[in-house]
């Protein structure tokens, strides 16, 4: 009878060893304890901006007295807008000027410096794009004449991932109504496409 005491107490003890054992630790189904280590956040890509993602955009430039309104779009559907596609943009340019006493206002000169980007900066700039008038004094450009263009933005480097448009247009206004003097002014405009992966 004794003999069984002991059995059954040094069972108990290996019973209650095992118990304690199997509480070290944290349950299986714990695993959003304090002990579990916090997940690491991932950093989202800021979005490439797009100046013509709805097809078009219009911009209003002022050039001393002028004051010039410019539309761009492209017929190339921005999806194919790839690093390795010519890329057209057109523009349609109009001008008022103030005060209206009948000058004319001319553009002389429109360019267009393509600049593509990558994550990292920018890259080295596309040979610039001159539509330099043909005509003295050069394109009639006041309300309701206007004048109209082409660029193409030619292929880029397959890291870019957008291409930045620097336009200027060089006016030249009329000093009086029947004066064969002119004064000139520049307007400046920059947009970005975002380039389709």
């Amino acid at each position: 009878m004794r003999r069984f005491s002991r059995y059954v107490a040094v069972a108990t003890i290996g019973a209650v060893s095992v118990v304690a054992l199997a509480g070290c630790g944290p349950a299986p189904w714990d695993a959003g304890g304090a002990s579990t280590p916090a997940a690491t956040s991932t950093a989202v890509p800021t979005p490439v901006p797009n100046d013509l993602s709805g097809g078009s955009t219009q911009r209003e430039l002022t050039a001393g007295p002028v004051t010039a309104t410019v539309d761009y779009w492209s017929t190339l559907s921005m999806d194919h807008w790839t690093a390795e596609a010519v890329k057209p943009v057109s523009i349609a340019l109009k001008t008022t000027v103030q005060p209206a006493d009948g000058q004319k206002v001319y553009l002389q000169r429109a360019a267009m410096i393509a600049v593509p980007s990558s994550p990292t900066g920018s890259l080295e700039p596309l040979d610039p794009q001159v539509d330099a008038s043909t005509v003295s004094p050069g394109y009639l450009v006041l309300d309701p004449y206007s004048y109209s263009q082409t660029f193409n933005v030619g292929p880029v480097p397959a890291e870019a991932t957008s291409v930045t448009l620097q336009f200027s247009y060089d006016f030249l206004v009329q000093t009086t109504p029947t004066s064969s003097e002119y004064a000139k002014q520049t307007a400046t405009d920059t947009i970005t496409v975002a380039l389709s992966g």
